[in-house]
């Protein structure tokens, strides 16, 4: 890895990974043993590195791995009142019949592909992520970003399918609210 980074790239390299292992684990201790695992991995493995993908894009899928080892020793419980009660967003976006209220259903964005390019799209969709309630942000993040199938976020955090997507529709929910304010409306 020495070989395709520098020393400056590697530093920004581990920030990043420690900012995304945060967000998952919600402890410095557990993150920093991932992000140091994961580095030591491919650092042990860089002849396996076969130039496929970027080198960070290597790195973080084994950080990816290596915080799902982590999430699965600890098989975390969600808090179930957090899961089946509205939240107040919810109850000021729809109305009884759970449709839209006027003024609230979604705009349609401009160029959603070409503005995920920016940086400072990421640090907004970060800063949007860190503002959702933890249990949102933590299966949001095991979905789309490590990529674990449905039924295993279930079994890792042990609740029903139908409770998962309930709270995957709530952050996706959150976030393109937060988005369409804090990015899209000023782009």
């Amino acid at each position: 890895m020495t070989q395709a980074l520098d020393e400056g790239e590697i530093a920004q390299l581990r920030q990043q990974m420690l900012k995304f292992a945060m967000l998952q684990l919600r402890d410095e201790h557990l993150a920093e043993d991932a992000v140091q695992e994961a580095l030591i991995g491919a650092l042990k493995n860089i002849d396996r590195f076969q130039q496929r993908a970027a080198v960070k894009t290597w790195v973080f899928g084994i950080l990816k791995h290596k915080i799902v080892d982590v999430l699965r020793a600890r098989k975390r419980q969600l808090d179930v009142s957090e899961l089946d009660e509205p939240t107040q967003m919810e109850q000021l976006m729809f109305d009884r019949r759970e449709h839209w209220q006027d003024g609230e259903q979604p705009q349609a964005w401009h160029c959603p592909s070409t503005e995920a390019l920016s940086d400072d799209f990421w640090q907004v969709f970060e800063t949007c992520l860190t503002h959702l309630p933890e249990a949102q942000a933590r299966l949001f993040m095991l979905r789309e970003f490590v990529e674990l199938e449905a039924d295993e976020i279930c079994q890792l955090h042990n609740v029903s399918q139908s409770n998962l997507y309930v709270m995957l529709y709530r952050a996706r929910i959150r976030l393109r609210e937060c988005l369409t304010h804090h990015w899209f409306q000023e782009a």
